[in-house]
Order: structure tokens, then sequence, then C-alpha cells
């Protein structure tokens, strides 16, 4: 699967140890990153992560556009709720296209734990489906 990990600033300490603590998982599947976020995950897992621009800078767009497109199967948003963030046009965007294309959308490391283990236990078979119907 494509997994999208993205994180605002103060929550990229722990989207890096979260992806440390589930990397046996994450391993078996292709991550693409916004830039910071990626660059600091493939320092601390050693993982190949596809790195965007930063949010600001198109990043939260250009994933949104692989979403459009259905080249991403889920993606894992460390949100900091408490800051404001001037691109935030482009995250509510970025949750509106995962709602529209039913994506699985974790904004925080509860949610996101749920998911990553649903991934492991197969739960999300059903996106190969999806890929399936439109060859």
């Amino acid at each position: 699967m494509k997994i999208a990990l993205i994180a605002h600033d103060k929550k990229k300490v722990d989207i890096v140890q979260f992806v440390e603590a589930y990397q046996p998982i994450f391993k078996d599947h292709e991550l693409f990153a916004t830039g910071t976020t990626g660059l600091r995950i493939q320092e601390a897992t050693g993982l190949s992560v596809h790195r965007f621009q930063s949010g600001p800078l198109g990043g939260d767009q250009e994933i949104g556009a692989m979403i459009a497109k259905n080249e991403m199967d889920m993606v894992i948003f460390f949100r900091d709720p408490l800051t404001a963030q001037p691109h935030e046009p482009d995250i509510a965007a970025l949750i509106r296209l995962c709602d529209v294309y039913s994506i699985p959308l974790a904004t925080n490391m509860g949610t996101a734990e749920v998911l990553v283990r649903g991934l492991d236990r197969g739960d999300f078979h059903w996106r190969t489906l999806i890929h399936k119907q439109e060859r």
C-alpha cells in the first residue's frame, strides 16, 4: 500500500517515533512524506521515503493530487491543533479529499495506531480490490 506520512513541526518527533515503533509493518509498504518529515523518518529508520515539498510549499497538495488519482491508500497526518498553520486551506483540502475518495486518515497517534494495526492484519484488502477495478 501507498502511505502518506505528514506532521506539523511540533509533531515531527512523534511521527518519527511512531514509524520507528512500527517499522516492521511500514517496511513492507511504499512510503511518501512531505519534505522535512520524510527526511527525518529516513534518517531515523533507513526506510525509503518518497519526499514531496514541505506542506507550506505544496507538499500537501502533491499528496492530495495522488489521492484524487487513487494513487494513495492511507494518510497519517500528525496535526498540531494548538498552532495556527499558514497553509490551513491546503490541509483542509487534503482532509476533504480523503473523505471524498474514502482514504483512511489518521490525524493523531491513537487513530494512526488503529490504522497501522489494521494494516498489519490485512483489514485494508478492499483498497487492493479498488485498484483492480480501475484496470
